[in-house]
């Protein structure tokens, strides 16, 4: 039987969830196209994850801030295919502010990173969890950031979010034991639009130059590299988790 992979934030343009997506679409898996706003993003993902051979595609549209919404995802996945192999919380949201400007970030922004990046993640591992620990040989991926290890990134938030993840990445590998494997990736810079629009194109020209002078692979991430390493961590050792592993071009090597 095809296995299921579910990828929350899924439709964003040239990003890591839609890599992933259609990364696990061409190696033939049923695939959950999951979004919380743009239908017709949506729609474009998963008409791309058919033609790449998914063997069967899902549009689900949840607020990850819903658990209502989270469970009644679970529930058509459940009911299309009794199974799922992979969660990916990929789904995050950030305000760009620059770490120093403590005034530039509101009560309200805090609420709101956290409510996605954190609550999110919580409120939909809690909701597939029986499935995922039904199919046998599961897995969870969280994509978190070097951010929640570092205390940088697009915002004070953000990396807050990302360090709370990180710990909650321990919590669940301990609670969904032993059926399924729990383990966070922590990019660094991914290339994209989502950082152009965050940044700016001039700003985001010169961030990404620095990091490749600098970085002992002299590179930043892709989208396509956060994708295959979303495959190695659903393939990878099964006596792999709570890890928290960096992909970063070696960037925390540096000094």
């Amino acid at each position: 039987m095809e296995k299921v992979c579910l990828v929350t934030g899924s439709t964003g343009r040239n990003a890591a969830g839609s890599a992933t997506i259609k990364y696990f679409a061409k190696q033939g898996w049923r695939v959950v196209v999951h979004y919380s706003r743009d239908t017709a993003a949506a729609e474009e993902v998963a008409e791309e994850c058919r033609k790449l051979g998914a063997a069967d595609v899902l549009v689900a549209k949840a607020d990850v801030t819903s658990d209502e919404a989270c469970r009644a995802m679970a529930a058509e996945i459940e009911q299309r295919w009794g199974r799922l192999d992979l969660l990916v919380n990929n789904a995050a949201v950030t305000t760009f502010n620059d770490h120093k400007n403590l005034d530039g970030l509101s009560f309200e922004d805090f609420q709101r990173v956290f409510a996605v990046n954190v609550s999110g993640v919580y409120v939909v591992t809690r909701a597939v969890a029986t499935l995922l620990r039904g199919t046998g040989g599961a897995s969870v991926i969280n994509i978190s950031s070097v951010g929640g290890l570092r205390g940088t990134g697009s915002s004070m938030a953000y990396a807050a979010s990302k360090s709370a993840l990180n710990a909650m990445t321990f919590s669940l590998a301990r609670v969904l034991a032993p059926e399924v494997r729990v383990n966070a990736l922590l990019p660094g810079f991914i290339e994209g639009d989502w950082m152009i629009k965050g940044v700016g194109q001039e700003r985001y020209d010169a961030l990404r130059a620095a990091l490749i002078a600098k970085n002992p692979l002299k590179s930043v991430q892709t989208p396509e590299d956060i994708a295959e390493a979303v495959w190695w961590l659903a393939h990878g050792p099964a006596a792999l988790t709570g890890e928290l592993i960096q992909i970063d071009s070696g960037g925390r090597l540096v000094v």
